[in-house]
Protein backbone atom coordinates (compact mmCIF):
# COMPACT_ATOMS: atom_id res chain seq x y z
CA UNK A 1 0.00 0.00 0.00
CA UNK A 2 1.40 3.30 -1.04
CA UNK A 3 1.52 6.18 1.68
CA UNK A 4 -0.52 8.36 0.05
CA UNK A 5 -3.38 6.19 0.79
CA UNK A 6 -2.18 4.97 4.24
CA UNK A 7 -2.47 9.17 4.88
CA UNK A 8 -5.74 9.66 3.38
CA UNK A 9 -7.00 6.04 4.87
CA UNK A 10 -5.85 7.16 8.61
CA UNK A 11 -7.79 10.20 7.77
CA UNK A 12 -11.38 8.66 6.72
CA UNK A 13 -12.84 7.90 10.12
CA UNK A 14 -12.98 11.74 10.74
CA UNK A 15 -15.11 12.42 7.49
CA UNK A 16 -18.91 12.56 7.12
CA UNK A 17 -20.69 9.30 6.92
CA UNK A 18 -21.81 9.92 3.00
CA UNK A 19 -18.26 10.57 2.08
CA UNK A 20 -17.26 7.56 3.62
CA UNK A 21 -20.17 5.81 1.47
CA UNK A 22 -18.68 7.46 -1.42
CA UNK A 23 -15.22 6.40 -1.21
CA UNK A 24 -15.87 2.87 -0.21
CA UNK A 25 -18.32 3.02 -3.80
CA UNK A 26 -15.23 4.24 -5.40
CA UNK A 27 -13.30 1.83 -4.27
CA UNK A 28 -15.43 -1.15 -4.92
CA UNK A 29 -15.70 0.00 -8.87
CA UNK A 30 -12.16 -0.19 -9.29
CA UNK A 31 -12.23 -3.54 -7.31
CA UNK A 32 -14.77 -4.35 -10.07
CA UNK A 33 -13.02 -3.07 -13.09
CA UNK A 34 -9.80 -5.06 -11.80
CA UNK A 35 -11.32 -8.44 -11.08
CA UNK A 36 -13.76 -7.98 -13.48
CA UNK A 37 -16.75 -9.47 -11.44
CA UNK A 38 -19.51 -6.75 -10.93
CA UNK A 39 -22.49 -8.20 -8.49
CA UNK A 40 -25.72 -6.64 -9.54
CA UNK A 41 -28.05 -5.68 -6.39
CA UNK A 42 -31.40 -6.12 -5.95
CA UNK A 43 -32.52 -3.37 -8.28
CA UNK A 44 -30.62 -4.32 -11.03
CA UNK A 45 -31.63 -7.91 -10.98
CA UNK A 46 -35.31 -6.96 -11.30
CA UNK A 47 -34.56 -4.66 -14.28
CA UNK A 48 -32.67 -7.18 -16.11
CA UNK A 49 -35.89 -9.54 -15.16
CA UNK A 50 -38.59 -6.70 -16.45
CA UNK A 51 -36.44 -6.13 -19.66
CA UNK A 52 -36.18 -10.40 -20.39
CA UNK A 53 -40.07 -10.67 -19.99
CA UNK A 54 -40.57 -7.72 -21.96
CA UNK A 55 -40.44 -9.55 -25.23
CA UNK A 56 -38.27 -6.38 -26.98
CA UNK A 57 -34.99 -8.54 -27.92
CA UNK A 58 -35.47 -12.18 -28.50
CA UNK A 59 -32.81 -13.79 -26.45
CA UNK A 60 -30.79 -14.82 -29.39
CA UNK A 61 -30.42 -10.72 -30.05
CA UNK A 62 -29.49 -10.66 -26.45
CA UNK A 63 -26.62 -13.23 -26.27
CA UNK A 64 -25.49 -11.47 -29.61
CA UNK A 65 -25.32 -7.79 -28.15
CA UNK A 66 -23.19 -9.55 -25.07
CA UNK A 67 -21.03 -11.39 -27.53
CA UNK A 68 -19.94 -8.39 -29.50
CA UNK A 69 -19.46 -6.76 -26.69
CA UNK A 70 -16.94 -9.22 -25.19
CA UNK A 71 -19.00 -10.50 -22.30
CA UNK A 72 -20.54 -14.08 -24.11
Amino acid sequence: MTQAIRDVLKRVPSWPEEDQEELAELAQEIEYRRTGVYPLNEDERRAIEAARRSGVASESKVEAFWKRHGVG
